[in-house]
């Protein structure tokens, strides 16, 4: 469904996964004027279902999407297609750059962009990427269970012994691929004998397929290693190359898997007004704790925006000559009503560069 953006809004969310979705609803259903614009780029299309979502376990992802897009709409606010390819300041609130030319002003930004899975160049990994080569054991371990499991070291090998011993909870055949990295020593050595848990040493340079089924992890020294499922831990890349403009960058994340937008406890990032759920600052949520984390930091720009415009009443009511009783008069910075339909103002923010940089999927 196409959806026709307007000029302004209270709030822009910058991807229609499930912590945005769930952020905007929580918006919309504070009569507050909201849109999601989403490039339809999902971190989990690979997958065949959700998992570990009470009430919605095994839910296509897709159709979780449309359910919640709907949910959205159903109070007001506005869903549409579009690649972020930009944030600027706008004196008091924002605009945001689409990729096709359009810009949207806000007074709060929500970024929940999500991330890209980042996974190790070898030959026939990412073609089973999501069905039996998968990374987490809450979202995917249960469809693996009981089958031979290879654990592919991808960076610091005590998270490639994390992951081994948490497969080993599905699986009695587990075995941890070290790819060329050191073996592990000491307590976690002795740690993953006791499990029964066996640790090959080597480069691994192919995943072998037999049929539509992987047999096997093929060595350096061509040795196969046959194995039925593969788990292996991508670097994961925030999508969030398109807040440069407002001085946000990516960070290196305390794990050392990947780069994320940092936050307090609530999704404020340093930058007054700007906001990040998901997986763009939580590298470990699942959909749950996503759309949980959007539905958070929904309601507490809801309570940020009722707190700046309380200000602006209150000066109003002192003195009504006063510029915010003048802004009072026009409007707020959304330029409609509180579900997010037309004002007749242009936004008066700076437009896209012609060369933005970095694009990022959203």
């Amino acid at each position: 469904m196409e959806e026709q953006l307007q000029d302004g809004y209270d709030v822009v969310v910058v991807g229609g996964g499930a912590a945005g979705l769930n952020g905007a609803l929580m918006l919309a259903r504070s009569r507050r004027s909201v849109a999601v614009v989403d490039a339809g780029a999902p971190r989990n299309a690979p997958a065949a279902g959700v998992h570990g979502l009470l009430a919605r376990d095994g839910m296509a992802p897709g159709e979780l999407l449309e359910r919640g897009r709907a949910e959205v709409r159903r109070y007001g606010g506005h869903v549409a297609e579009g690649e972020v390819i930009g944030a600027w300041r706008d004196g008091d609130a924002f605009t945001v750059g689409l990729a096709d030319g359009r810009a949207v002003r806000a007074r709060r930004i929500l970024v929940a962009a999500g991330l890209v899975d980042e996974l190790p160049d070898i030959p026939g990994l990412a073609e089973r990427w999501g069905r039996d080569v998968v990374h987490c054991p809450y979202c995917h371990g249960w469809e693996v269970r009981d089958r031979a499991i290879g654990v592919l070291a991808t960076g610091p090998v005590p998270m490639a012994v994390h992951q081994a011993h948490l497969f080993r909870q599905l699986s009695a055949s587990v075995v941890l691929l070290t790819n060329g990295r050191p073996a592990p020593t000491g307590d976690q050595a002795e740690e993953l004998a006791a499990r029964g848990i066996r640790v090959v040493e080597g480069e691994v340079t192919a995943v072998e397929v037999a049929g539509d089924h992987i047999a096997g992890l093929r060595l350096a020294d061509g040795t196969l290693v046959a194995r039925e499922a593969v788990a292996v831990a991508p670097r994961m890349r925030a999508r969030a190359g398109f807040l440069a403009g407002l001085g946000l960058h990516p960070v290196e994340h305390a794990m050392g898997v990947g780069d994320h937008i940092p936050a307090d406890a609530e999704g404020r990032t340093e930058v007054e007004g700007v906001w990040v759920a998901g997986n763009t600052t939580d590298l470990a949520a699942q959909v749950g704790a996503a759309a949980a984390a959007g539905a958070a930091a929904g309601a507490r720009i809801n309570a940020d925006l009722i707190a700046e415009d309380t200000r602006a009443a209150l000066a109003a009511h002192r003195d009504p000559f006063s510029a915010e009783a003048q802004a009072l008069l026009s409007g707020p910075a959304s330029g409609g009503d509180r579900h997010g339909r037309a004002g007749s103002s242009e936004p008066s923010g700076p437009s896209a560069p012609e060369e933005p940089g970095d694009r990022e999927s959203v």
